[in-house]
């Protein structure tokens, strides 16, 4: 038996990567839920000005996360990490309803762009740890997600200060990633 060979079988299915983007207005908890998914420190956090990106392994996948900022100013430049992106993960701050309008308006610009079409979409419903958090089933009806058909999509309640509901949002976009055909 030849070195591959026992190589292969050690590692019986390779490592995928896995290109996330982690989009949503400023405040939402984009790092916060990108720091826990690499198990770091959420104390403190401050605004994103540009961009973070870390590398994550989760069931058997690479995932290259992405979290671009969410400030109005920043917004247009989001269409540079469009290309190659294996899911988009939205990240709404469910406790402040007074920007459900802004971000939906948002989202809806973002899954009209080519380059995201039938990416599938996760939207982390985060900081349900607040009691004035609006539950997952309301943001979705506000977003109005029941409409979209070209994708596979999911709401997860969450809360990225606690943790509470990541690992399940992560679990979801293991199991619904689409793979783009490398050239």
């Amino acid at each position: 038996m030849g070195l591959l060979s026992i190589l292969r079988r050690l590692k019986q299915s390779p490592e995928q990567e896995v290109r996330l983007l982690l989009l949503g207005l400023d405040n939402a908890g984009k790092t916060t839920v990108l720091k826990q998914l690499a198990a770091e420190d959420v104390s403190h956090i401050t605004p994103t000005q540009g961009f973070n990106i870390k590398s994550v392994q989760s069931a058997g996948f690479k995932l290259n996360v992405w979290d671009i900022g969410g400030q109005r100013k920043i917004r247009p430049y989001w269409r540079n990490y469009f290309e190659n992106t294996d899911v988009l993960i939205y990240v709404i701050d469910s406790s402040d309803r007074k920007r459900f309008e802004e971000t939906s308006l948002e989202l809806a610009e973002l899954l009209e762009e080519e380059k995201l079409a039938t990416v599938p979409l996760l939207v982390f419903a985060n900081k349900q740890d607040l009691m004035t958090a609006a539950p997952a089933s309301e943001l979705a009806e506000s977003l109005r997600l029941h409409t979209i058909r070209d994708r596979m999509w999911q709401v997860q309640a969450c809360s990225a200060l606690t943790a509470e509901g990541i690992q399940d949002g992560m679990t979801w976009v293991c199991r619904n990633i689409k793979f783009r055909k490398k050239p």
